[in-house]
């Protein structure tokens, strides 16, 4: 592919693909605002107490196939209709398992209520397995603007019938439709527009030939989620349904700008790094561009968001939630190290590199449980969340270690790359903090001014020091606004 053309595909996907991200985004933090004002927090706990169930069946059904389907250069129909087939035939058997040991799970948090929602619930893993395919299909091809349209139905949709159930008193069955709900609008849509069906074929060697790759990244997968919501197992059963529901929306809330904006970038940039995999230093270039703009935006909105977390909790899900506050703050240290942990990891599985990945992600989460486990056991909540912010930095700096062996891509370069950024975050944090304690204000007027102040320094210091990643996204909108400038009417 060109260069010209490359850049083109890397600017309009990261384009549509924030776009589907942040707008699927936006319209369920309204609904979140919303549902947090109507339910109570023991209805979010207890979601959260089994979002650990869900999420790991739901990547044992993808299985890594979805990664090795666009890691492989040209996928056959054979090779499509093939994984369509084993994802259906998995979803089938997890749920069956999830619905029979339901019950227990249930007796585990002795909250009776969670068998049948999670009976419910576990539906969403047979309706999403319906649609990875198109999904994948569509990402492979770059077409995000396709899925950003699917997505924002899809949540428009779902958060309105969800909003209108809680107003009825529906409790917790609200929380349970939205999910459902999501996915099924989701997979029609997907169906219609993603112009695919499978053929009635299943080849053993595509399987085998696919598994080969699929197989380490699943593995490296499965341990990286259970990891991920091992709190939430941890939380539910040393405490209660409450103090989950707290902590759960002050991850909700500290994901906005650490997962959501990485999110975007991960999925852009791995079919387009996968493409690259056999001109190492276009490959570096590119991934040390996704790697400092995605630094330039994540790590201001996480000092931002814990200079103002306090007004921030209260104004958007009322006084209500103030013990989320001090949790929300820890957790955006971590966020920091979370937002670049997936463009490294992504980068080496690009290359093919899937058994050193999962060699090196049972290491890296072995490491993290025993700060997270130790950290609950002698601390409580403070060395629970305290262990995870230790985890998250250890797993960056081994991911971008491995970037360095397999793609070329130096640590030190790579830190030195981001330093600048960090500094200026820091400053425009500092800065803001002190100027705060100044100014006798109200709570609401004092996060605006501490907001001001920190956007006005961190986009001077930017200026004045000409930092890369800030002219970057210059010339990205410059792009962009000639891109539609010069569109005619019948584009």
């Amino acid at each position: 592919m060109a260069q010209g053309s490359l850049k083109s595909k890397t600017i309009s996907g990261v384009f549509w693909s924030a776009f589907q991200k942040f707008g699927a985004m936006a319209i369920s933090f309204v609904a979140n605002i919303v549902l947090a004002r109507l339910l109570s927090p023991d209805d979010f706990g207890c979601i959260g107490m089994l979002a650990i169930f869900i999420t790991l069946s739901t990547t044992f059904i993808d299985g890594g196939f979805g990664s090795a389907l666009i890691q492989k250069k040209e996928p056959t129909e054979e090779d499509y209709s093939t994984i369509f087939y084993w994802n259906m035939l998995l979803s089938i058997l997890l749920y069956g398992l999830l619905y029979f040991t339901a019950p227990h799970i249930a007796h585990f948090y002795n909250i009776p209520l969670l068998s049948a929602v999670l009976r419910v619930e576990g539906l969403v893993l047979i309706i999403n397995a319906l649609s990875l395919i198109q999904n994948n299909r569509l990402r492979k091809q770059l077409q995000f603007k396709k899925l950003a349209i699917i997505d924002i139905s899809s949540a428009i949709l779902s958060i309105t019938i969800s909003i209108l159930m809680a107003t009825k008193g529906f409790g917790i069955w609200a929380l349970v439709a939205q999910q459902l709900l999501l996915c099924s609008f989701s997979t029609l849509f997907l169906w219609i527009m993603g112009k695919w069906h499978p053929r009635l074929v299943f080849s053993v060697k595509s399987f085998k030939e696919l598994f080969n790759f699929g197989f380490f990244i699943l593995l490296a997968n499965l341990v990286n989620t259970f990891c991920n919501n091992i709190q939430g197992l941890l939380i539910g059963k040393v405490y209660n349904s409450s103090t989950m529901g707290y902590y759960s929306q002050g991850k909700k809330l500290e994901e906005l700008s650490s997962t959501s904006i990485s999110n975007v970038v991960d999925r852009v940039a791995y079919p387009i790094l996968a493409e690259a995999q056999d001109d190492k230093p276009r490959m570096i270039h590119m991934l040390s561009q996704f790697i400092t703009s995605l630094a330039y935006l994540t790590i201001p909105l996480m000092l931002l968001f814990i200079l103002i977390a306090k007004p921030l909790i209260v104004l958007i899900y009322s006084a209500k939630w103030l013990p989320s506050v001090h949790y929300f703050q820890i957790l955006c240290i971590a966020g920091i190290a979370i937002s670049l942990q997936g463009i490294n990891y992504y980068a080496v599985a690009a290359v093919g590199k899937s058994g050193r990945l999962l060699l090196w992600t049972l290491i890296k989460r072995g490491i993290g449980l025993v700060f997270v486990v130790g950290g609950l056991a002698a601390f409580g909540m403070d060395g629970l969340l305290t262990g995870m912010v230790i985890t998250s930095y250890t797993i960056y700096i081994i991911n971008a270690a491995l970037v360095h062996k397999h793609v070329g891509y130096r640590l030190h370069q790579q830190f030195l790359h981001l330093l600048p950024i960090a500094i200026i975050g820091i400053c425009a944090f500092l800065l803001s903090f002190y100027c705060g304690r100044l100014i006798p204000v109200g709570m609401y007027p004092l996060a605006c001014i501490q907001l001001g102040i920190f956007v006005l320094v961190y986009v001077s210091l930017s200026l004045i020091f000409k930092l890369q990643a800030f002219q970057n996204f210059i010339e990205i909108a410059r792009d962009l606004t000639r891109k539609f400038k010069h569109k005619t009417p019948s584009e």
